[in-house]
């Protein structure tokens, strides 16, 4: 099983395969628009900008479950981004993202990070996991890491050198 497995909805509610960014390196990110941590939007498009060309995808999925801090509907999420961080990289449907209603990408995401790596549920928005140009999750990063923090290991998988400590 791969990321390549799941299809989830657009923000502008269309279904999309996540098959169809096979080979590419993809960040996948659970984010809110009234979070203290919100900011991670401009290092994130940041990322997407400076390595979308060399085959890296950012993938963001809005989430309301901590402290509701994703109230406003898609459009409005889609709005939030592109007016105040010029969000280019693509945007899913709000879902949730743990407990028993959670996405099963999410629950996917979490279940396979492979240890050391896994650092346990998703406790706030701007969790982050980091998949392999074969779909297969290599690192999960807490909500608090900047997204500068991960372009090392994003350097690393597109030289497809191991990770490593």
């Amino acid at each position: 099983m791969s990321v390549y497995d799941f299809c989830v909805q657009t923000i502008s509610s269309e279904p999309k395969a996540l098959s169809d960014y096979k080979g590419d390196v993809l960040l996948i990110v659970n984010t809110a628009s009234a979070c203290g941590l919100t900011p991670h939007y401009k290092g994130l498009q940041h990322l997407y900008d400076t390595y979308k060309d060399s085959g890296v995808t950012v993938l963001g999925f809005p989430s309301n479950q901590f402290a509701g801090q994703e109230p406003g509907t898609n459009d409005e999420i889609k709005s939030f981004c592109e007016l105040n961080y010029n969000v280019t990289f693509p945007l899913f449907s709000k879902i949730d993202v743990k407990g028993d209603n959670a996405d099963p990408l999410f629950k996917y995401l979490v279940e396979s990070t492979p240890a050391p790596y896994h650092t346990g549920d998703i406790e706030w928005n701007f969790v982050k996991f980091l998949v392999d140009r074969n779909g297969q999750v290599v690192k999960q990063y807490s909500a608090r890491t900047e997204p500068a923090a991960i372009e090392p290991d994003i350097q690393k998988l597109l030289a497809g050198e191991p990770l490593g400590e």
